[in-house]
């Protein structure tokens, strides 16, 4: 008898648990969850003008976790490739190619569906003075498209990046 009791008492805290509805912020990063392929990586100028940031076929992955995790990885697919074969052994063009080719970076994000915010914990990235960097990006979801805006680089440029979820 008592064995049926705790199973029963253990049955219903479960369901109580489990019937709370989450809280708003859970339910936005919620809707973020999952694998997401890079459609745009721009920039914005001052002057207004939109071109491309890491070139005319940008590829990258962007993936979120149900307990707030994110790897993004954004390349210009039109890196060169090192003359030697060797990575050890690339030009000073060949290094600044690939240096400013990328961006990488994983950590933890939260969300502000109420101000449109997505706030990103760098963990580590491929740009190490944004190691443990908190970084702020105003973001809408529509649909299965994400796309949000990076902060001002010091020139006054705003890097645009827009996501598809894959399915």
């Amino acid at each position: 008898m008592k064995r049926r009791i705790l199973l029963s008492t253990g049955l219903l805290v479960l369901l109580a648990a489990c019937g709370q509805p989450a809280a708003a912020g859970d339910m936005a990063a919620h809707a973020l969850v999952g694998t997401w392929t890079l459609v745009a990586a721009d920039v914005i100028h001052r002057d207004g003008s939109r071109v491309h940031d890491y070139g005319d076929m940008p590829k990258g992955l962007l993936i979120i976790d149900t307990q707030g995790h994110y790897s993004l990885q954004i390349y210009d697919s039109l890196r060169p490739h090192y003359a030697s074969g060797d990575r050890a052994r690339g030009t000073g063009t060949e290094y600044q190619a690939n240096a400013l080719g990328i961006s990488t970076h994983f950590g933890t994000l939260q969300v502000d569906a109420a101000a449109g915010v997505l706030t990103l914990n760098v963990e580590s990235a491929s740009f190490p003075n944004q190691d443990g960097q908190q970084q702020k990006r105003i973001y809408k979801l529509d649909g299965d498209e994400l796309s949000y805006r990076v902060q001002a680089r010091p020139n006054g440029d705003v890097p645009v990046s827009v996501w598809r979820r894959l399915k």
